[in-house]
């Protein structure tokens, strides 16, 4: 099926696609020969790079075949634009379909969404259009204010919630501070979107865990970006995100863009099968994960993909170390010294990275900053510069008028 596929997007990637027939020109390649998933290693990659560079040399279609602009969060750079025809957004709705029903949705679930709709978001409308086509109720609530979503969730009584894994327990800890008991509500399940709740073990990691002590409800993670209109969506054994075949083809690649096997790190490469506005051919996304082949107990055989590791161009060299922002955040969400935080990464005089970490401290005291930074030394056998800063400083910081996601980490290297 994925051969089949592969084949007819090639030959349509040659007709239309302005990008991609200048690549096939530049580099000699004859799609014909193409026959096999096997043989894409004959084909160039496609950077972010590229996207951003030739954002318009992408689209398919006419601008008249356009229903839907959508944008990255520019967390790696300049935003893309993302275009979607009438196709490809009924191919998102059945995407989110797979995704929820895989999640263990039915249509006798109520969402509640805590998530932007607009912004050109494509998670929130495809979020939207697969529990709509689920035939599930849904809630659309956005993101944030923690008052808000408990008194919805008393009013309306959601089966589940999607949000952001530290938007919940912010959630949970509102319900804590005005007495109430989280416990007693009607939602039973979340699915979580945009920062990890599990290790590379698949063992939920302390963010996950932290939510779990205090809510028994079942963690859903699930992994997707914009370029790829396509997620990996955990099943109830929580044992990685679900492959789509028919949606998605995908290689892990090492450096030399090499495929890696099984419980290796590589790079998420995806090419995507049956988008009609922009259609990607080993596109790498930066980010870094495993995969695992051996078949679920939940009865699906696909390949899984594991954790995001982190992303190639977020990687940390610091002093002989090197880390990923997302452990930096596991170590951090661990503390119950700390509140909240930012990781500031830049370069000093001798080109080297060097980490300053903006804390906010539940109680200021020497005996709590002698704590925080024996642990940070403990841990990471190096100590990172620490700042102390205030709520609002801190709110300055991660919240921006033009993006949609919290800033946790800030990347000032030359």
């Amino acid at each position: 099926m994925q051969n089949k596929k592969l084949q007819e997007l090639l030959v349509y990637l040659s007709h239309f696609s302005p990008f991609y027939k200048r690549m096939f020109s530049n580099h000699g390649i004859d799609v014909a020969s193409i026959k096999t998933v096997a043989d894409l290693s004959l084909i160039p990659t496609t950077s972010k790079e590229d996207l951003q560079q030739y954002n318009n040399d992408f689209l398919c279609v006419d601008k008249s075949r356009i229903i839907e602009y959508t944008s990255t969060s520019g967390t790696l750079g300049s935003p893309v634009t993302i275009a979607l025809t009438d196709n490809d957004l009924n191919r998102l709705a059945q995407n989110e379909y797979n995704s929820f029903t895989t999640a263990d949705g039915s249509a006798s679930d109520i969402y509640q969404l805590m998530l932007t709709l607009d912004r050109q978001f494509m998670a929130g409308i495809a979020y939207y259009a697969g529990i709509r086509k689920m035939g599930a109720g849904i809630i659309r609530l956005g993101p944030g204010v923690p008052s808000l979503q408990w008194e919805t969730i008393k009013r309306l009584n959601p089966t589940a919630i999607v949000a952001v894994p530290s938007f919940i327990l912010k959630l949970i800890q509102y319900v804590k501070s005005i007495g109430a008991d989280i416990n007693a509500s009607s939602v039973r399940k979340a699915i979580c979107i945009g920062e990890n709740i599990r290790n590379l073990d698949c063992s939920l990691n302390i963010l996950g865990r932290k939510i779990t002590e205090s809510w028994n409800i079942q963690l859903y993670s699930t992994y997707a970006s914009t370029e790829m209109q396509t997620a990996f969506t955990e099943c109830s054994e929580g044992k990685g995100g679900h492959h789509q075949p028919e949606l998605l083809i995908v290689e892990l690649l090492d450096e030399n863009d090499q495929p890696v096997t099984a419980n290796v790190p590589g790079e998420v490469t995806v090419t995507t099968l049956g988008v009609e506005g922009m259609p990607l051919l080993r596109y790498k996304t930066g980010d870094v994960c495993m995969y695992f082949d051996e078949p679920c107990a939940c009865g699906r055989k696909s390949i899984r993909l594991s954790p995001i590791l982190g992303r190639k161009k977020q990687m940390i060299k610091f002093k002989g170390t090197t880390l990923y922002p997302s452990a930096l955040f596991d170590l951090l969400n661990e503390m119950n010294e700390i509140v909240d935080y930012v990781v500031e990464v830049s370069t000093n005089d001798v080109g080297l990275d060097e980490i300053l970490l903006y804390l906010l401290p539940a109680v200021k005291s020497e005996e709590s900053d002698h704590k925080i930074r024996a642990y940070l030394q403990a841990k990471l056998r190096v100590t990172p510069f620490v700042k102390y800063a205030s709520a609002e400083e801190l709110h300055k910081m991660q919240v921006s008028e033009t993006s949609r996601k919290i800033t946790k980490f800030i990347d000032k290297r030359n």
